[in-house]
Parts: C-alpha cells; structure tokens; sequence
C-alpha cells in the first residue's frame, strides 16, 4: 500500500514497523495506571498494560468493565484524571485525538462517519490529512493548480490500491450510504489506512458483518499484522478474540485482572466464569 505521508514521517513509520510482522518484544504502547471517574462513578481505576508491537492484542471484559473508557482515554477523546499513556516512546497523555492520530495511532471512529452522499472512492480520498486540496487557495492562485493535480493523482492512485486490498473497489462509485454493515466496516478501514497508522484500536469491529465480510475483514487484519501493524481489538465474540488475538488483556471493574495468552485465558477460573460463561469452544 503506498502513501502519501512525507519521506520522513514514512521513514519513521516504516522503522517502527518490522519486516515479518512479528512481534518485536517491545511495547508500542504502554498504558500506566490510567483513572478516570464521572462523577462517583470510577470507570477506569488504574489500569495498566502493554502491546507489543506487531500483535493483534485483544481486550475483553463484560459491560462496565471500562474498555471504551479506556479507549477514550489512550486516543485523547477523554482526559485521563491520573496515569500515562506512551506511543513510540512518547508520552502522549492528554494530546488532542488528532494529534495522537498524526503520531500514528488511531482508533477507527476517529475517522469521521462516512459521508452517505459522496462515493466510497471519494470517502476514502477524503481520508489522509494534510493534503494541498484543503488550502483552498492552493487551488486557486496561478502556480499551485500543478501540484495540486499532482496530488489528486496520487491520492486517487493511492485510494483505489486501498479499496483493492480491502476488497471493496468494486464499490468504488456507490454512494457510501447504500453499503451494508459489513460494507461500511470495510471501508471505515479503508479510510484508517489511508491515514497511514502504525497501530489502530478496533471497537468491536465485527459487530453487524456477515460471516462472509467477517472472515474478510479478519484476513485483512492479519494480512495487515503480517506487514507489521499493530492492532488493539475490543471484541464480545470469545470465539474470534480467542482464535485471533495473541496477547489477550482482560479487564474488570475498571481494571486489568490479567494479560495472557488466549489459552491462559481460557484456564483462568475467574475469567471463565465471570466473562466467558464457558461459552468458548474448546
């Protein structure tokens, strides 16, 4: 997938990366004692934990546990009241979501819902920030319609490569608004990697998608891993968190009660019986 990004946030995106896609043993991210209350009510007491880089790590826990608060706090939607979050190296603790976003790490609703009047190819070219078409008087003044142009077609290049490997080009001149779920999922990714991230959290990025986008989109995560991406997944379905996540970080009552492989998961007798029910398939 090419991108648009400068030579020097590209180098450094592609240094932080590794070549096979496995995991380096070092956290991308780390999250220390994060707190958060509303009021009386303590959403998130001080957890803690780490992915490494090159994962799929997933987070579970039952409603309440604080897995979106927790969310909200690592991309800046919400300011945390105690606790660090560091990225790369850098403690990004109380940024603004478009900065943390700019540094790499982005979580999927962060890019803005899909414009339901405008086609996919064009929500999807809408996606990567910084462009020259913004300025509108780059557009305008005599000796920047050039590199304007340039751009565009770069960026439309760089967009249909995308809608390629997400497998949903064949919807390039849809209107956004007739996709299904599981359509809309796929090109909400779309948009996300058009930004050019090194590790994106998903909010139950499943939720509503047929089996046969599910299995899609699940390659495309993995496929992704493989190059080097790192992703955070918050998912209800044990089965695929199981199945597809290596480390799994386990969360209650606002905190981390375990981080483990899926089969320590799964032998944990507090996990089991208090999120998992033995539901998932042995």
């Amino acid at each position: 997938m090419t991108t648009t990004a400068t030579e020097q946030d590209t180098a450094s995106a592609e240094e932080s990366r590794t070549a096979t896609g496995e995991s380096t043993g070092d956290p991308i991210l780390q999250v220390r004692n994060l707190q958060k209350r509303f009021g009386g009510v303590v959403a998130v007491d001080g957890v803690g934990f780490e992915v490494e880089q090159g994962t799929v790590t997933g987070l579970i826990g039952p409603n309440g546990a604080g897995k979106s608060t927790t969310f909200d706090l690592i991309t800046g939607v919400q300011n945390a009241d105690g606790g660090q979050v560091i990225f790369d190296g850098t403690d990004i603790t109380g940024r603004r979501p478009e900065q943390i976003a700019n540094r790499g790490l982005v979580r999927t609703f962060q890019i803005a819902r899909e414009l339901s009047e405008m086609t996919v190819l064009e929500n999807v070219m809408l996606a990567p920030p910084n462009q020259l078409g913004e300025s509108l008087w780059r557009s305008v003044l005599p000796g920047f319609r050039g590199g304007v142009s340039e751009q565009e077609a770069e960026l439309r290049e760089e967009a249909w490569e995308t809608l390629e490997f997400f497998a949903i080009d064949h919807l390039a001149g849809e209107y956004a608004g007739n996709l299904s779920g599981g359509q809309r999922k796929l090109l909400e990714m779309a948009r996300v990697f058009m930004t050019d991230p090194d590790m994106i959290l998903l909010d139950e990025p499943l939720a509503g998608v047929n089996p046969t986008l599910e299995e899609k989109l699940l390659d495309r995560i993995h496929e992704l891993q493989s190059e080097g991406y790192t992703f955070l997944l918050v998912e209800h379905d044990m089965n695929v968190v199981m199945n597809h996540c290596d480390p799994v970080v386990v969360m209650h009552q606002g905190k981390r009660l375990m981080q483990g492989a899926p089969e320590e998961v799964r032998q944990d007798e507090r996990v089991l019986e208090a999120y998992l029910g033995g539901e998932v398939e042995q």
